[in-house]
């Protein structure tokens, strides 16, 4: 691999997107990863610092533009350093909703 590139299904796991690597290498064979707007169906493919990485897990749908390429699976802190997300805000859970005015 080129210097300044990681491999897509190793970048996810230390991203924490999956729990294993091997579950990684599968969301991107199985056609659930886009980089840059485009399936990748090799989890060898290079992913960069400033690539747009979607994923469509089963919970829910991520954009992500890569900040940093991680060397180790770090605890979720250090793992949302590795990325910005470019998603919509969801829905506010069930209970997290302000108290309605009186």
């Amino acid at each position: 691999m080129r210097a300044g590139r990681q491999r897509l299904d190793k970048w996810l796991w230390f991203a924490r997107f999956a729990r294993t690597r091997t579950l990684a290498a599968r969301l991107v064979a199985e056609g659930f990863v886009r980089v840059n707007g485009v399936r990748a169906l090799d989890p060898a493919k290079a992913v960069a610092v400033g690539d747009v990485v979607t994923v469509a897990a089963a919970h829910a749908t991520r954009a992500v533009r890569v900040v940093d390429l991680g060397e180790r699976r770090g605890p979720a802190p250090e793992a949302q350093g590795l990325y910005d997300d470019l998603s919509p805000p969801g829905p506010a859970p069930p209970g997290d909703a302000p108290p309605a005015p009186e």
